[in-house]
């Protein structure tokens, strides 16, 4: 029963992301999700692979990377509650992936599968919501990241992570944050430090 009770909780969560679809959308919808448990450190995805599944994280935290050519995981992004975890390009495409998707905290996903995405759309026309909402997110997501790098400082860029991910920021390690933000993990702490100071 209590498992019952917490997918149903997961189902809402997911389902809360599209108000506007009709009632038989809803139940289909429903119908097709599925949960997943994910240890720390362990991945929804890795560089190589297809990703079968669109994630929505209800529980946990987790980053998105890739290796550089001097071998270093270089984070894109940390995707936290409420949150898609995916490579969107390729999962729309069903392409392999260059990025690792890992999970810094035990975690819970909803799963939607590529096949049945590609089902909703066919059978109710207000499904195709899914896919447009989730590609704002990312796109917005994306163009917030690349234009930090062009307009803002190392500092302003750390200042403006801090203000909008207040509820992670002590989640995540200062290593994965400084690659994040592109610059070096003692660059990052003197900035910290500088700040603390004034």
């Amino acid at each position: 029963m209590k498992v019952k009770k917490e997918t149903r909780y997961y189902f809402d969560l997911f389902m809360e992301q599209f108000p506007q679809m009709g009632m038989e959308a809803r139940k289909f919808t429903r119908s097709i999700l599925s949960v997943k448990e994910f240890d720390k450190s362990e991945f929804v995805f890795k560089c190589g692979e297809v990703q079968k599944e669109l994630g929505f994280v209800c529980h946990g935290l987790a980053r998105k990377y890739y290796i550089d050519d001097k071998g270093n995981k270089i984070t894109i992004g940390f995707i936290k509650e409420k949150e898609y975890v995916t490579d969107y390009p390729s999962f729309i495409r069903q392409i392999r992936t260059k990025y690792y998707m890992e999970c810094l905290e035990p975690s819970v996903i909803v799963g939607l599968s590529y096949e049945n995405l590609q089902g909703a759309y066919k059978k109710y026309k207000d499904s195709e919501m899914y896919g447009r909402l989730i590609a704002e997110q990312i796109l917005i997501r994306k163009t917030d990241r690349v234009e930090s790098f062009l307009f803002e400082t190392a500092e302003e860029r750390y200042l403006n992570f801090v203000n909008q991910n207040q509820e992670i920021i002590n989640r995540i390690s200062l290593t994965h944050l400084s690659t994040f933000l592109g610059i070096k993990r003692q660059s990052l702490t003197r900035i910290r430090s500088k700040l603390t100071k004034k």
